[in-house]
């Protein structure tokens, strides 16, 4: 029996070493993993879609992972792809209720699709895309919880040069 694919949703702004511990712990559990990158204005992201998108397929380069942007709901973009598991990282007690709401409702949604959900890596269990960009803006640095790429993405992006 074939382990079955994964999606693993979210909006990754920006893309951190826990999710990618996720990923690759995905990979180990589930063979393959679709990461769907949500395409959400009312969040109002630092990084547009498509930049997101970029930085977690050259973070991801080499693995068999692949890389979707999505608007609406996450149950209809995991139907339209015949992908019946989410995967969905828990840190925190507040963490594991939104997460389990979530679950419920996407289970209501469709019946078809079910939730997985892992604990991080304990290096990453503190670590989350709206600290790291508080802790950048207010000018505190946290590149150990970054790949080094997106952390001189977010550095250029909260830091831009002076004009000259």
């Amino acid at each position: 029996m074939t382990s079955p694919r994964v999606l693993y949703p979210g909006t990754f702004d920006p893309v951190t070493l826990g999710h990618l511990d996720l990923i690759r712990r995905g990979l180990d559990l589930f063979g393959s993993v679709l990461v769907a990158v949500a395409d959400n204005p009312a969040k109002q992201p630092l990084f547009p879609a498509e930049e997101r998108v970029a930085m977690l397929r050259a973070e991801v380069a080499g693995m068999p992972v692949e890389v979707e942007r999505f608007r609406g709901l996450v149950v209809e973009f995991a139907r339209a792809r015949q992908i019946r598991i989410l995967l969905r990282g828990v840190r925190t007690i507040a963490d594991f209720e939104f997460e389990y709401q979530m679950a419920m409702t996407n289970r209501e949604l469709d019946p078809g699709v079910d939730t997985a959900f892992i604990m991080p890596s304990a290096a990453y269990a503190s670590v989350s895309s709206r600290l790291i960009k508080e802790v950048y803006a207010n000018g505190g640095e946290l590149r150990r919880y970054l790949p080094d790429r997106v952390h001189a993405l977010l550095q250029a992006r909260l830091n831009p040069p002076a004009p000259r």
